[in-house]
């Protein structure tokens, strides 16, 4: 394959209670979209948990290991032996009683890389998390891969583009959005429904064109009900892959595990950025007020 050419592999697969299920599914997963040639793989949001945040609950702390610890290590095994770049979101332990959402990046040769802790936390009906996680201390950063330079975000930090900017700024060729989300199991109209994903996918693939890079978003699927309720979430899937000017690669279905495929053509950032120099024209000397949580003409 040409030097500027990379396969990325996105693991779009749905959850039970066993942490051990969803690991041995994984690996399953990564081996095939090995097999078929992927180089760099994504795995979603919280890959080997339920999403347990739909409720507020002590029981799912006990989830939450160390990174690196014992499954990263794992895994790091199993991307040495493949050859392949890894990138594993989970629950992380810090210390006793601080806990983050957080993706491990594994390099080629089985090289723990580095994390990322999600930076962005929501606080919605379904979507309690802060109730779980820390915030992000440690910055947005880009990790230097065999294949290609990578950022990392996680699910509600795909929303804000200040985080792909400044992602994209550091140099990242792909940006990687590990998600879980989807649909509340007591919202059956297909318009919102729609509206919801669409403006999902639109937000992702304006990043993509803003920053002349890949997008990569590897979303779960399958439905989960809250403990003792009738009330859950379906997650929607279409994980996707886009390239710098926001057109579709890939698209996976709103229901199927599979593994999406796309070769990303590494050459097409400078076409992109040469012929839409949004970089360029950016007015650096103006931006003051974006580090304000709102400008009040009268402040």
């Amino acid at each position: 394959m040409p030097k500027n050419l990379v396969k990325v592999g996105l693991v779009q697969m749905s959850c039970t209670e066993s942490p051990k299920e969803n690991l041995d599914k994984a690996i399953t997963l990564i081996r095939d979209a090995a097999k078929k040639g992927a180089k760099i793989i994504s795995l979603q949001e919280m890959f080997n948990t339920l999403y347990f945040c739909q409720t507020e609950d002590y029981a799912p702390f006990d989830y939450a290991e160390p990174i690196p610890g014992k499954t990263v290590e794992q895994l790091c095994k199993l991307a040495k032996k493949l050859k392949v770049v890894l990138i594993v979101p989970m629950f992380e332990k810090r210390t006793q009683g601080v806990y983050h959402n957080t993706a491990a990046v594994i390099d080629a040769d089985g090289t723990y890389l580095g994390k990322y802790r999600k930076m962005h936390i929501p606080d919605d009906p379904g979507f309690y998390e802060k109730f779980y996680f820390t915030p992000g201390d440690l910055g947005f950063k880009v990790f230097k891969t065999r294949y290609a330079n990578i950022g990392v975000l996680i699910c509600w930090d795909q929303w804000y583009p200040e985080g792909a900017r400044l992602t994209a700024l550091q140099g990242a060729q792909i940006l990687f959005y590990p998600t879980a989300i989807g649909w509340a199991t007591t919202e059956h109209d297909q318009t919102v429904r729609a509206a919801q994903h669409n403006a999902w996918e639109t937000i992702q693939r304006s990043h993509a064109i803003a920053n002349g890079v890949f997008v990569a978003v590897a979303n779960r699927v399958g439905t989960e009900y809250a403990p003792n309720s009738e009330d859950g979430l379906q997650f929607w899937g279409q994980s996707f892959i886009s390239n710098p000017f926001g057109e579709l690669l890939t698209k996976g279905s709103n229901a199927n595990e599979e593994i999406l495929l796309a070769e990303c053509d590494l050459a097409q950032i400078d076409f992109y950025r040469q012929h839409w120099p949004f970089l360029r024209d950016r007015r650096i000397d103006m931006y003051h007020g974006i580090t304000k949580r709102f400008v009040d003409e009268d402040a």
